[in-house]
């Protein structure tokens, strides 16, 4: 099964500027503003967005929700980023 990311924010090209910061590319396109979806493979990979995510979360206006099993998000926040990135190291073992 596929994990997913998802990004919100209520703030027009919000999302786009976290993104070009995150992925280090000026020409990356959004083709809706306020949300953005991206699926893993390997459910590993998200600790990575979700680190920068909230190192970076006072300089944008942006929720982060993940899914780990099918419909089922989970709100990243400064409270449970780092035991849910502990998770996935648990829970995944690639």
């Amino acid at each position: 099964m596929e994990s997913i990311v998802q990004l919100y924010s209520d703030k027009p090209g919000e999302i786009l500027n976290f993104l070009n910061k995150y992925f280090n590319d000026s020409n990356l396109k959004l083709s809706d503003e306020l949300l953005w979806e991206k699926h893993y493979d390997n459910p590993i990979e998200i600790a990575d967005i979700i680190g920068t995510f909230i190192e970076n979360n006072e300089n944008y206006k942006i929720n982060m929700w993940v899914s780990l099993d099918k419909d089922f998000f989970i709100n990243i926040n400064e409270y449970n980023a780092d035991k849910i990135i502990r998770y996935l190291y648990e829970r995944y073992r690639w």
